[in-house]
Order: structure tokens, then sequence, then C-alpha cells
């Protein structure tokens, strides 16, 4: 079974059936379950726990200005039941937790703020992984389909202090998340512009049917991260032209920031979705061109064999020589095959020397080379 319908039969295993009531929770049963680390942090210090249940956050909870709840693993829809009950989260954004086909998006709710991102991952063929952001008063939570992430770098910075994470509110908090995704993006995107400058190399020089098959995948690829770029893009720009109060007005300077960064991916997202559907274009020319070069060499092949079939014929008939003045006399000559041979040899250079200097065979390759070669 490949990967592609690993996820989708997996999508249906997490599935609520249909018609069930609006905010019924099911996980995933071969998902991971859920590991969660709380952060309690502000200027003065910093708090740092894994907690196995959920009831234990309410002593957490308004210790210190910012609660950062981490959640990696969606495996038991019990706990993240009780995390919403711990926080006041709405069951129906509980819901789209479980179900991680979520699109890029922010939606409010009183003083709440719900976030969804698309996290990319993998080396080779790029899948995306959902990350759901809960922005409250005094705290954030994170849920994230399984362990691993690109957060480790904030985490260091909360336990050391450095920056201005513990300095500021749970809203910095959420731009900073927000900022460590779309950064994310970019190694990503320098891998697939380092793949399409080999894929075309590769098809200009030796076009092979495996090359369409990256070029393909490469373009998979490239939809996948626009798909996970454009609505957020979309959504930073909401939050910025209607000025949520949740977020500061610091906190608004960073995250234009952050949008100008979405823009930017975006925007080599086109340009490389540009390049890889030249690169079909280049894949057809290169094979044509390949085509009509075999094709002109079996020509000229033929062209050459024709005057050499049709003198091998004529002297294949053999009409006797007493017959008559005009039977075939050079039957009876000493010299008259290897006179034919030479004759034939004759034309064949011939044909080969005025194609040479029509520049349809060797030479019209041999200017190409050195072409390349200067």
């Amino acid at each position: 079974m490949t990967r592609r319908a690993e996820r989708r039969r997996r999508r249906r295993l997490r599935a609520a059936p249909p018609g069930s009531s609006p905010g019924t929770l099911v996980a995933d049963p071969e998902a991971p379950r859920p590991v969660l680390r709380v952060f309690s942090y502000g200027p003065e210090g910093v708090d740092e726990r894994a907690i196995e249940d959920p009831r234990e956050l309410r002593g957490v909870l308004g210790r210190r200005e910012v609660t950062w709840l981490d959640v990696q693993g969606l495996g038991d829809a019990t706990v993240v039941e009780r995390i919403g009950e711990v926080f006041g989260l709405h069951r129906l954004w509980l819901e789209d937790v479980l179900s991680t086909r979520q699109r890029a998006k922010i939606e409010q709710q009183g003083d709440v703020r719900y976030l969804v991102v698309r996290a990319l991952e993998g080396d080779g063929r790029l899948e995306t992984d959902q990350i759901s952001i809960f922005l409250g008063p005094r705290f954030v939570v994170t849920f994230q389909e399984r362990p691993g992430d690109c957060f480790d770098p904030l985490r260091e910075r909360i336990r050391a202090g450095k920056g201005n994470l513990r300095s500021h509110g749970p809203s910095y908090l959420t731009y900073a998340l927000l900022d460590a995704v779309v950064d994310h993006y970019f190694p990503h995107m320098e891998r697939l512009g380092e793949r399409l400058d080999a894929l075309e190399d590769e098809l200009i020089d030796a076009p092979a049917r495996s090359c369409l098959a990256d070029v393909h995948q490469l373009r998979r690829d490239l939809l996948t991260l626009r798909r996970a770029v454009w609505p957020l893009r979309e959504s930073l720009h909401h939050l910025l032209r209607d000025a949520d109060p949740v977020f500061t007005v610091e906190t608004r300077v960073y995250l234009a920031d952050c949008y100008d960064h979405t823009v930017q991916v975006m925007e080599l997202v086109e340009n490389y979705r540009e390049i890889a559907s030249g690169l079909i274009d280049v894949y057809l020319s290169s094979m044509s061109h390949r085509m009509n070069e075999v094709m002109k060499v079996l020509t000229v092949i033929s062209t050459i064999f024709i005057p050499l079939t049709f003198l091998a014929g004529v002297y294949g008939m053999n009409f006797a020589p007493d017959a008559g003045p005009l039977s075939m006399p050079e039957l009876r000559w000493p010299w008259g095959y290897a006179a034919c041979l030479a004759l034939m040899a004759l034309t064949a250079l011939s044909l080969t020397a005025w194609f040479w200097r029509k520049g349809w065979i060797l030479r019209g390759d041999a200017q190409a080379r050195g072409e390349r070669e200067r």
C-alpha cells in the first residue's frame, strides 16, 4: 500500500460517521498517544514539566503570565476532550483538531482564537501535518499530529530566557509559533529549487522517461506547498487588516513580517510551478529532437542504400549476353564484379560527402558541440 493510500485509509478511520452530532470527537486509532508538556513562564522564570492527566493543568493555569500546553499526538479523544474542558474550548474546534484535513484558518469566539497551520515534513515527497493553536488571555495550546516539530528553538529560547518570549504575552508566543512554521518552509523551497535545476540539466543533456515522473512528482510537491501557504497568507492578511485586539500593536508588527514571508514563499511557489510546467515542454521538445535525429540518421542510411540497391538489382537480373546487342555485356567482363563494387562505394561516398556539405550529418552535431564548449 502506498503512503498516499495509507493516509486516505487513516482519514476514513478517524472520520465521524455521516449524520453524527456536531462536535463528535473521533480519534485515529493508529495515531500516536498524546504526550503533554506544559511551559509556564514569565520574566522572572519558567516552569516546565510533563503531565499525564489534563486535569493537573488546573493547578498550573494562572501561576505565571503565560501557560503553553504542547500536545504531540492525537490518538486519544478523551484527552483532547478534557483539555477542552480545562481551557473552555468549543467542541467544534476540538472536532477540527482531530480531523486533520483542515486548511489554514483563523477563527474566534469571545477572547479565544483558534488558528490552524500546515507544517511541512519529508525530504523527498512533501507531506503536511496539521498544527492547531489556541490563543487565550493567558494561555496557548498547541495540538500536533505526531511528535517531532520545528518548535525546538522556541523551547530553548523560553528555557534560556533569550529574546522577547518571556517578556511578552501569549499573543507573541502565537506569532513565534507561526513564524517558526513559515520559516521552516524556506529550506524545503531551497531543496525544490535544487531539484528543479537538476531536472532541467538532465532534461537538456540526457532526457529519460524517469525525468517526466520526477517532474510530475515535483509539481505535486509544489501543489502541496501551495495548499499549505495560500490560506495561511490570506488568514494573516485578514488578521492584520482587522487589527484583532488580542494581538498587541507590537506583536502585529512582527505578524506583518511573518505575512511578508508567506508572500515570498507564494511567489517562489508560483515561479517554481511555471518552471516545472516549462520542464514538461522541454522534455517533449527534447524527445521530439531525439526522434528527429533518429529519423534523420535512418533517412540518410536509406538514401545511401537506395542507389546501391538499384545497382545490385540491375546487375542481379543476369540477362544472357548472347541474346542480343541490348543484353548485359558486363557479365563477361573479367573485372565486372570489382567495377560494380567500386561503383557502389563511389556512390555511397559521394552521397555521404554531399550530405556532410549540406550539414545534414556530422557537421551540424560538431558545430553544436563546439558552440557548447565555447
